[in-house]
Parts: structure tokens; C-alpha cells; sequence
């Protein structure tokens, strides 16, 4: 009899302590990317050096997500555990974020101590590269192919609450102080991943998971190529229609209700964007998670372009109430995605190619358009449903993949 049968679809208290992860992640960057230019400043290299420092940690994510989530799918079969690896990110990870405030105290104590703060930054930057893939793929192993949509929504919901703090809480995070910040985020995020050590079951691999390799097969296309390369393709559509869409938003705020509190405006959106998630989730599982997905960008296109092409009140609250819906099923989407096109035993190294996708467009997006707040309401809802559409055509030709081994459509 097969014990699997026994296991329930969703390991939630696993689940739960993997968003508490996520958290973590997000409040540890939205910390960071706050202080970057005033701690840039501070130092004496010019404000203009920050969005340079951030394209180039993008950049890095190209590599380094794919890297660390191919070697976290190694280490769960050697070692039979993920772990090790997380562990090693989460405590650089930590151990540096307390580190770049620490700079800035003994800032004074040498000349070249300056230039400490950059090689800090990236190197935290790198860190959080070691441990993001490894602990995030861990949803594949919480849930079952079908659930996942419904497991990674508890990620979306609590990544997405945490970062609607932003617009609301420059002021409240700058004024604690970065020893006070810095020393927070840390905290969490080792504690965090200390409640998810102390949650995750026992690893019992499956027989896939710990076979030898298969020889790949006589053709000269690797079979995980266009898996990958359509997750790649994929992460980096959802980033950029995102990016844009985010860009769109504020200034139709503005151009239609100037005299609003636009902040608490857009946290009121963010909040109810990231609940959204928890619907949406279970929409994916019953409709299956690529068809959710498809749904939610043939939505959203025209939506967006409502906005944008017919201003007024009325369009500008139709569209954002409907993008409240169906935004949430493609970014709680995502991952799930991600994990159903790669067999179990490569999971890591697909979330790694989809987070490498999200960081190589973010790289690019901030070069192509480092002068965002210029750029008009109508270029940034027609760019931004182009990249909706090239994600659509992403997920669309993923149905023609040859299932993987243990995959069902999530």
C-alpha cells in the first residue's frame, strides 16, 4: 500500500512557516531598499550610485537563483535535506545585514572604510541569493501538485501585506534608526527560518527523487531547455507587467483624484490585492493553475488598457476593482507554475530559473527606463500589457510540454 496516500494535500503548518520565510525576505528588502540611498549619501558616493548598485544585484540573481536552487536539489539528494544550504544563506544573510549599519557607526575610523559599504551590500545581496531558491521550493514539497496554487497563496498573502507597508512606512523605518532596522530584519529572518527548521517533517524522498540521473536522451535539446527556458521568459513577463502596471496606477490616481491621500490610497490596494490571493488560490486548484493563470492576464490586458486609454473616475475604479481579482491569479501563479514543469527532483533549479527571470528583467527594466516617474500613464499600460501578453504565450505553450515525471497540472 502506498503510504503517500496517507499524507494530507497540504502540510499547513509547513506552509505557514514557509511564509513566515517570505516575510522575512520581503521586510528584509524593503528595509534595505529604503536606507540604500540615504546610507549611500551618508558616505559620500552619489545618490545615482543606489539604482546602479540594484540593477547589479539583479543582475547577479541571473546566476546566482538558478545556481543555488540546482545545488539545494543536489544537497536533497545527497543529504536528504534542503537545509544545510538554507541554513548557511539565512546566517550570512543575517550576519551581513547587521554588518552595513555597523559600517556606518565606524564610518569615521579610516579613509578606505567607504567602500566597505558597497562590498557589504553586494555580498548581503548574494546571501539572500544562496537561500531565496532553496527555501521557496519547499512548497513542492508541502503540498501536492493540484494544491499548490492554495499553498502558495499563504506566501503571496503574507510577502504582499508586509510590502504594502512601503508607501505608508518610509518615515516610521528611517526614523528608528538603521542599527535599530537592520538589527529587526535580521532577527526575523533567522527566527523565521528557526521555525521552519523545527516544522519541517522528516525528508522521505520519493523513489525519483533519489534514482540515479537518467542519461539524457539521443537528441541534442537537453528535455528541461524549453521547461526552463519558458519559466525564464515567464518570470521576467510577470516582473515587467508588474513593474508597469505598479507605475500605471499611482498616476491614474493622481490625475483623478489629486487632492487624495495617495499613500494610504495605494497601501489600501496592496492589502487587498495581497488578500486576493487566498481566492485566487482556490480558483487555480479548481480550475487548474496554468488555465487561472491565462484567465487572470486575459483580464487583466484590458483592464489595464481601460484605465489608461479612457480616463476618468469611473474606468479608474472599474479597472483597479477588477485588477484587485484578477492580478492576484497571476502573481499567486507563479510559482506553482514554476514547480509543475520541472520534475520533483529538479524543483529547486525552477524556481531558482523563474526568480534568475524576475531579477535579469528587474536588471533591465532599470536600464531601459531609469526615469520611470516620466514615463506616461498610456506607454506604461500599453508596455505593460505587451508583457502580460508574452507571459500569456509563455503559459500557453507550456500545455504542449510532454507531462514530467509526477507532474499534474497545477
Amino acid at each position: 500500500m502506498d503510504a503517500s496516500r496517507n499524507q494530507p494535500n497540504v502540510l499547513w503548518l509547513q506552509v505557514w512557516g514557509l511564509a513566515g520565510v517570505q516575510g522575512a525576505i520581503t521586510l528584509s528588502w524593503l528595509i534595505y531598499k529604503l536606507y540604500l540611498p540615504q546610507l549611500f549619501v551618508q558616505f559620500g558616493f552619489p545618490k545615482e550610485l543606489a539604482a546602479g548598485l540594484l540593477i547589479f544585484e539583479n543582475a547577479l540573481a541571473i546566476v546566482m537563483e538558478p545556481l543555488m536552487g540546482g545545488l539545494s536539489d543536489r544537497a536533497n539528494r545527497w543529504l536528504g535535506s534542503r537545509f544545510p544550504l538554507i541554513s548557511v544563506g539565512v546566517i550570512l544573510s543575517s550576519a551581513l545585514f547587521i554588518a552595513i549599519p555597523a559600517v556606518v557607526v565606524f564610518r569615521n575610523l579610516f579613509e578606505g572604510i567607504r567602500w566597505v559599504l558597497p562590498l557589504l551590500m553586494v555580498g548581503w545581496a548574494l546571501s539572500m541569493a544562496v537561500f531565496r531558491s532553496p527555501a521557496i521550493s519547499l512548497l513542492g514539497k508541502y503540498a501536492t501538485r493540484p494544491e499548490l496554487p492554495m499553498a502558495a497563496s499563504f506566501l503571496t498573502l503574507t510577502g504582499g501585506v508586509i510590502g504594502a507597508f512601503k508607501p505608508i512606512a518610509d518615515d516610521f523605518v528611517v526614523s528608528t534608526g538603521p542599527m535599530v532596522a537592520f538589527a529587526s530584519g535580521s532577527f526575523v529572518l533567522l527566527g523565521a527560518a528557526a521555525l521552519l527548521r523545527f516544522l519541517d517533517p522528516p525528508e522521505t524522498p520519493t523513489p525519483e527523487e533519489t534514482s540515479p540521473t537518467p542519461p539524457l536522451p539521443p537528441s541534442p535539446t537537453h528535455p528541461l531547455i524549453l521547461p526552463l527556458g519558458l519559466i525564464l521568459l515567464t518570470g521576467a513577463g510577470v516582473n515587467w507587467g508588474s513593474s508597469f502596471l505598479m507605475d500605471a496606477i499611482p498616476k491614474m490616481l493622481k490625475s483623478q483624484w489629486p487632492t487624495a491621500n495617495i499613500p494610504w490610497l495605494l497601501f489600501a490596494i496592496a492589502i487587498a490585492t495581497a488578500f486576493a490571493a487566498l481566492p485566487a488560490g482556490e480558483l487555480a486548484v479548481k480550475l487548474g493553475n496554468r488555465r487561472a493563470m491565462l484567465i487572470g492576464i486575459g483580464a487583466t490586458i484590458p483592464l489595464l488598457l481601460l484605465m489608461v486609454l479612457i480616463p476618468s473616475w469611473f474606468t479608474v475604479a472599474v479597472a483597479l476593482i477588477g485588477l484587485l481579482a484578477f492580478f492576484s491569479l497571476i502573481v499567486n501563479g507563479a510559482v506553482p507554475f514554476a514547480l509543475s514543469l520541472m520534475p520533483p527532483r529538479w524543483s529547486g533549479l525552477g524556481v531558482g530559473i523563474y526568480f534568475g527571470g524576475i531579477g535579469g528583467a528587474s536588471s533591465l527594466f532599470g536600464i531601459l527606463f531609469p526615469k520611470l516617474a516620466s514615463i506616461t500613464p498610456l506607454m506604461s499600460g500599453i508596455l505593460g500589457a505587451i508583457a502580460f501578453l508574452a507571459t500569456a504565450v509563455c503559459i500557453a505553450l507550456s500545455t504542449k510540454l510532454q507531462p514530467t515525471p509526477q507532474t499534474v497540472e497545477a
